[in-house]
């Protein structure tokens, strides 16, 4: 059920709260007003407020900075059959989501500032999570010829991407970087070599070759990667990286680092879970660019994100139309959704790996706002009031029928998560969102 008003003061009661001095989560009330936090304190009750107040009753649940996811498909304009506007910022939303990035491959490909200006404009109408698109690199993502960056960065743009594209001319390629560069503009591109497993439907390896589909090698990714860093280094370019799969990325990435260059990375939720042993009997929802890949792979993932070298993680929210999903593996499309499984699937990834959920949360909150360079909300008086409260032992089977999202290609339908939003509070422009689940 939602809940959409504007309050004149919002009252979060009994939430745990992160406390750094003290290095623990302490029961807390927090009062918001004028879309900020007025106050916090140790007290068990609060002082009556007016009528036109809302109270959250946060018993044993967590009270945190809500979540920045850096790629979600919102599928508007052009594919509203697999995800309107409305449907994927209400998911996001759902997920305890306030910010989103959103890639360029819409139907028009997001590559002329009036698109732009369209999709943040109707964005800002559902007053729900704040989006802000990438913008395309080459026209049409046809990897020929460079956009105008400059006016779809003052349209509202924070960087530019080929999204799953990529450009087989390495001349245009350079010519990109340095034009971004002149006007330190963030390239953000996924390392996918054009060639190498262009027709491929999985990882390569043993279950790819039982399955007899065709595959595609980790150097797919890993020789990419290599250009992209070359002339990064070469421009002296603020390169992202979407979406590491390898182990070989991973060292890679972290010697670039060391070498400093202005590089950041990111990984999908799925790949620090799923392998390419999950794609099982032709199971569609694990099909996935870049593809899950083997145990060694989903290992280094976890430690590049533990030593700094993965940057953030972020859901790779992709609905896709059922029906593009119940085709054979070789033809079905590739994309899972995310938006609303981001959090449980990252606390279930944290308890994995003896990570301390505190750590865990800041890989899908402040980290990645910072790589955004948006100024990271905290749980602190004075600061603006975009906050998630969940239940971090709340217990839920993923049913597509109770999904929020349009798309219900997920390779999780039947598991059971721990860890669910229970409301959002979105400060966006006048309005406070606060979405709630009966």
């Amino acid at each position: 059920m939602d809940k959409e008003e504007e309050f004149k003061t919002i009252e979060i009661l009994n939430g745990l709260v992160y406390c750094n001095t003290a290095k623990k989560y302490i029961r807390k009330n927090i009062t918001i007003s004028s879309g900020k936090i007025q106050r916090i304190d140790l007290n068990t009750k609060s002082d009556p407020v007016s009528p036109s107040s809302f109270k959250i009753d946060a018993k044993n649940c967590i009270v945190t900075s809500s979540f920045t996811d850096c790629a979600v498909r919102i599928r508007e304009p052009g594919s509203e059959y697999k995800g309107t506007m409305y449907s994927e910022l209400k998911s996001a939303v759902g997920g305890g989501i306030t910010r989103l990035v959103c890639p360029p491959d819409t139907d028009r490909v997001l590559d002329e500032p009036g698109l732009v200006k369209m999709l943040i404009n109707k964005s800002i109408e559902f007053k729900k999570a704040i989006v802000t698109p990438l913008g395309a690199l080459t026209r049409k993502l046809g990897g020929q010829h460079i956009t105008e960056m400059g006016e779809l960065f003052e349209a509202g743009c924070i960087g530019f991407s080929q999204a799953n594209h990529p450009i087989r001319d390495n001349q245009v390629l350079l010519n990109a970087f340095q034009y971004a560069s002149n006007f330190d503009f963030p390239i953000w591109l996924s390392p996918r070599d054009p060639w190498i497993g262009r027709d491929g439907d999985m990882h390569s390896g043993l279950t790819c070759t039982r399955l007899g589909l065709k595959g595609v090698p980790n150097c797919a990714e890993t020789l990419s990667l290599v250009t992209l860093l070359r002339i990064a280094e070469m421009t002296n370019a603020r390169l992202h990286l979407c979406r590491l799969s390898s182990l070989e990325s991973v060292k890679i990435v972290r010697e670039a680092k060391k070498q400093g260059l202005r590089i950041t990375a990111d990984v999908g939720i799925h790949h620090l879970h799923l392998t390419d042993l999950d794609v099982g009997a032709f199971d569609t929802n694990c099909k996935a660019i870049p593809p899950f890949r083997g145990q060694r792979d989903r290992d280094a993932l976890t430690e590049g994100l533990l030593d700094g070298t993965i940057d953030f993680i972020c859901s790779d929210h992709t609905p896709v139309d059922t029906e593009d999903k119940t085709l054979p593996f070789s033809e079905a499309s590739e994309g899972q959704i995310g938006t609303e499984l981001l959090l449980p699937l990252t606390l279930s990834w944290a308890k994995r790996n003896k990570i301390e959920m505190h750590e865990a949360l800041n890989l899908i909150s402040t980290k990645a706002a910072t790589v955004l360079n948006e100024k990271v909300s905290k749980v602190e008086v004075g600061a603006v009031a975009n906050l998630t409260v969940f239940g971090v032992n709340d217990r839920w089977i993923v049913e597509d029928q109770a999904l929020l999202s349009q798309g219900k290609n997920s390779p999780f339908l039947g598991y059971e998560m721990h860890g669910k939003v229970h409301a959002t509070i979105t400060v966006s422009y006048t309005h406070l969102t606060l979405p709630t689940k009966a």
